[in-house]
């Protein structure tokens, strides 16, 4: 097969995909009753139109990018990580309860020991699953989601008790959050009168070292291997059982950084809900930039685009932002239509056959 019969092939695969996706989305617009190609306008131009709307993208990229670091890591290790929401509430306590219990300490050794609370914290979360899957052969997706539900009953203990703000049970509200965190732990701001906090950066430089750890070091080798082929690996003499914990840690420590980060960068109190879903969305940030951390950041910029553009349709055409997640959905089932058939060599040489018919007026024979 020629270089340029399998550019093209792989082309017109995406660009399939990505029209059934649009398809799909439209029909279900369509059908609650809004105009789709409106709805896609607001969406993709509206947050572009501004300053604030720019920055309102990064920061809601910032956490996408590391979650989506660390699953990136993780299913290259061939585990598939599903409990990044769960690291990420459990990255968020124990940042919160460094932060809390050491504010004395400067900013020079406050923040960076809440940000490494954070990691350890998703990354313990994360080993549990790693351990159970090496030594037990538990399926990780069955053992992720299962925690995720404990660290939601366990975060939400913690804030209304241990670690609620006695101002709350003074008053008598009871609000669950915990004391707004002291200022030595708080990130800065990029541009003054935005959200935009140093996170970003934080994200954008792990995002070179993860593509520099998967793919020029022994390291990264072992855990690409251990993933593509354990059989060979195991022969090689790679341990197969410790690239699974190794990956699950790394995996949950990105996590659990995200969750400090939007803790220190954004809202710089434990609340509900500050996960916001980025959990799961950095899976789908993973998935479409194809697993590498080169493509992960421009992929969390779109998909902060998409989180952004919902809340405007929200308010200014009545559609529900909830929707995003249909987005998401037809996204997700492109992307693993489109792996599939382009995995498929029956598909591919038939196309190939074709290809040759069209443009060549002769059958090329399949190599």
């Amino acid at each position: 097969m020629t270089a340029r019969f399998k550019f093209a092939y792989a082309s017109a695969v995406v660009l399939a995909a990505a029209a059934a996706a649009v398809l799909v989305s439209a029909l279900v617009l369509a059908a609650i009753g809004v105009e789709p190609f409106a709805v896609f306008a607001v969406i993709l131009t509206e947050p572009l139109k501004d300053t604030f709307g720019i920055t309102e993208i990064l920061v809601r990229s910032t956490p996408l990018i590391l979650v989506a670091l660390g699953i990136s890591i993780a299913f290259r290790s061939g585990v598939l990580n599903i409990g990044a929401e769960g690291q990420i509430i459990i990255g968020i306590a124990a940042a919160t309860a460094v932060a809390v219990s050491f504010p004395g300490l400067p900013k020079p050794v406050l923040l960076p020991l809440t940000l490494l609370a954070g990691a350890a914290g998703g990354a313990v979360w994360g080993g549990i699953a790693g351990t159970l899957k090496a030594k037990r052969d538990v399926n990780e997706i069955l053992s992720t989601v299962m925690l995720n539900y404990i660290a939601a009953q366990l975060y939400g203990f913690l804030l209304r008790g241990p670690m609620i703000d006695p101002e709350e049970l003074t008053m008598g509200s009871g609000t669950p959050q915990s004391v707004r965190l002291p200022r030595a732990a708080w990130l800065d701001r990029l541009i003054p009168g935005t959200r935009l906090h140093a996170g970003l950066i934080i994200a954008l430089v792990l995002a070179v070292l993860v593509y520099v750890l998967l793919w020029r070091t022994t390291a990264g080798f072992r855990l690409r291997a251990a993933g593509a082929e354990p059989k060979a690996a195991r022969y090689a003499g790679i341990r197969v059982q410790r690239s699974i914990v190794a990956a699950m840690l790394l995996s949950g420590a990105f996590a659990g950084l995200a969750g400090a980060v939007e803790l220190s960068g954004v809202h710089r109190r434990a609340i509900e809900s500050i996960s916001s879903g980025y959990g799961f969305s950095g899976i789908v940030v993973a998935l479409f930039a194809g697993l590498n951390p080169a493509l992960i950041p421009p992929a969390a910029f779109f998909f902060g685009l998409l989180l952004l553009g919902a809340d405007m349709t929200q308010r200014s055409m009545s559609v529900p932002a909830n929707m995003v997640y249909v987005l998401q959905g037809a996204i997700i089932l492109a992307i693993v239509s489109a792996k599939a058939v382009l995995a498929d060599q029956y598909a591919r040489e038939k196309a190939y056959r074709l290809y040759g018919r069209i443009f060549d007026r002769r059958h090329p024979e399949t190599p």
